[in-house]
């Protein structure tokens, strides 16, 4: 009997690697078509400029992924999924083929911040073998691993996308859902963005608050203050305090489906590697979902 439960458990693969197993391979010179590293950075307009942050300083071997390039930019909404063609042949030339392993950071302050996002996209469009860098690129910084401006022009790789719809919920699923309810719904945006007792940060004809029924566990509270992903079983400890079920079905959800992400990573980091994410999140919902399934203190706030 229990042979057969270890045969139906699912050996995951590592979703997250050290600054020290990266500085070693980058060392023994493993990067290649078996091991592609990228900078994920997003910063809103007017704070830091991530491609010319990247052009500055990187880990050796790095490209640049562009998350505004990757997307669906005929969406209204906003940071869609592209569609699987535009993916594989993104990745493609970044060097990447359904054999490589992908390693994802960013340079956010808090440690980590897109990576999460690209690390789920690859998932989505069924890459298995995709890695965060713990403690992002701060901490590479920070314990003195080598750096280079030297951009990396990767021999272009054929990737082929094939979408894992089961790691994807629509608008449709998620208003159904409402109704079903047989998929827990957890935000992962600020309190007060939740609640809407503060504004949606650089948006237009955006208010906050949250859809109706859904948990809040504000993405930061995943990092310690250092910038590393907290140990499995204080993530546990954080969604049993929210009475979030793992052994159950689990929908993530935000502003634009990114650090919804980071929610879909710490359950994963638990075992469960199933959580679905709403990439339409809020900035979507807001527009098209009937007002009472949005629930909010703005207006009672600013009337």
């Amino acid at each position: 009997m229990r042979r057969a439960e270890t045969m139906v458990h699912q050996v995951l693969y590592r979703a997250l690697v050290s600054t020290k197993w990266l500085a070693e391979s980058v060392r023994a010179g493993k990067l290649g078509p078996g091991l592609r590293v990228l900078d994920a950075s997003w910063y809103s307009p007017g704070t830091r400029e991530a491609r010319k942050e990247y052009l500055g300083r990187h880990v050796p071997g790095a490209s640049f992924f562009d998350i505004e390039e990757c997307r669906n930019t005929a969406s209204p909404y906003e940071m869609m999924l592209p569609s699987e063609a535009h993916f594989a042949d993104y990745v493609g030339r970044l060097g990447i083929s359904n054999q490589t392993h992908v390693v994802v950071y960013d340079g956010d302050n808090l440690g980590c911040f897109y990576a999460p996002r690209v690390w789920w996209m690859f998932r989505v469009f069924g890459h298995r073998t995709v890695s965060v860098l713990n403690g992002g690129f701060r901490n590479w910084l920070k314990e003195g691993h080598p750096v280079t401006s030297e951009p990396s022009r990767p021999e272009p790789a054929v990737f082929k996308a094939t979408l894992d719809r089961s790691l994807l919920k629509t608008y449709e699923q998620v208003l159904e859902n409402l109704e079903s309810k047989r998929f827990q719904l957890v935000d992962s945006r600020s309190q007060g963005r939740y609640l809407g007792t503060e504004p949606e940060p650089d948006a237009v004809g955006l208010d906050p608050g949250h859809i109706r029924g859904s948990v809040n566990m504000p993405f930061v509270d995943f990092l310690t203050a250092d910038g590393f992903e907290k140990s499995p079983e204080e993530l546990r400890a954080m969604f049993e305090a929210k009475k979030v079920n793992l052994a159950q079905p689990l929908i993530a959800t935000c502003r634009k489906g990114v650090t919804a992400c980071h929610i879909a990573l710490a359950a994963y980091v638990c075992g469960k590697p199933d959580v679905a994410v709403y990439d339409g999140s809020w900035s979507e919902w807001f527009r098209r979902a009937p007002p009472e399934t949005r629930v909010s203190q703005w207006r009672r706030e600013k009337a």
